[in-house]
């Protein structure tokens, strides 16, 4: 049991000693050891994409006080992406084991005080640092199992990104498959993907672990610079849900399939700003 002594003696007062520091834990003398760097964050990603409607009652259950559905409730998308990420150092490029992951998402359109957004209700990734991550933002990132196709230009063994090129995505969670998509690309699009083209609203949010009864929850939006589309490949779209999640995720199944989308993306994640403050 810890003592009021206790307290004090570990609470770092008149120590006369410098405290650990860090962006992130692990804390430390130099703050080098910090799981995260601060941002600036830079992405460089390939994108299977596909656009969906869900039933729009499902989609409000999942938006929190502040955001509304908008003129489209029910609009969604399926994404997989293929990343390469650094610092403002660039410190990681030279570690590709550090600076590559992949990740699943949904996204669902909603607005905010009438500005289009969109919320993840769920995601996935396959690396440590892009889960802590997203938690700092208040993204619901765990851990599961992606892959995706890859475009070449020589051989059978891959597609083309091209007309006639097929690419597929697939999410594991717990060594059960959980999600697959695959688009035949068609014709190039004029315009990017609606639900990739706006900001993403999320809520930090932390369990009570000191029951303080007071933990605060933030709804935010990410704020991002040099934001960068390749050509938006578009065509026919196959996105298949098996229920291992959970009813809450299966809510979120097709109830009707838009089109599919395989692009390359690039931005600047540069922090977040407060959209409104409750508390729970």
């Amino acid at each position: 049991m810890l003592t009021e002594g206790m307290v004090r003696a570990g609470s770092g007062e008149d120590r006369g000693t410098p405290e650990p520091k860090g962006y992130s834990l692990p804390l430390s003398p130099s703050g080098n050891a910090s799981m995260l760097t601060p941002p600036p964050w830079h992405f460089t990603g390939e994108v299977v994409m596909v656009d969906y409607r869900v039933d729009p009652r499902a989609a409000a259950a999942f938006l929190p006080p502040g955001l509304s559905p908008g003129p489209d409730i029910g609009a969604a998308a399926a994404v997989f992406a293929d990343w390469q990420w650094c610092s403002d150092s660039g410190e990681e490029l030279t570690d590709p084991a550090r600076n590559r992951f992949s990740e699943f998402l949904i996204l669902l359109a909603c607005e905010f005080e009438g500005r289009a957004m969109a919320r993840c209700p769920f995601a996935w990734v396959d690396q440590p640092v892009p889960m802590m991550r997203g938690w700092v933002q208040g993204m619901p990132k765990q851990f599961g199992a992606v892959h995706m196709s890859r475009a070449a230009t020589l051989g059978r063994s891959a597609p083309r990104l091209g007309k006639g090129g097929v690419f597929a995505g697939s999410l594991s969670v717990h060594g059960r498959r959980a999600v697959e998509a695959a688009v035949s690309l068609e014709d190039v699009s004029d315009t990017p993907p609606a639900l990739h083209d706006v900001p993403l609203a999320h809520t930090l949010t932390f369990p009570d672990w000191a029951a303080t009864g007071a933990m605060p929850s933030v709804l935010v939006a990410s704020e991002v610079s040099g934001v960068e589309f390749s050509l938006v490949w578009s065509g026919e779209a196959r996105l298949d849900f098996h229920e291992v999640l959970g009813e809450d995720f299966a809510s979120l199944a097709p109830v009707e399939l838009g089109r599919g989308h395989v692009f390359s993306y690039a931005e600047t994640l540069r922090g977040g700003a407060v959209l409104t403050t409750a508390h729970q």
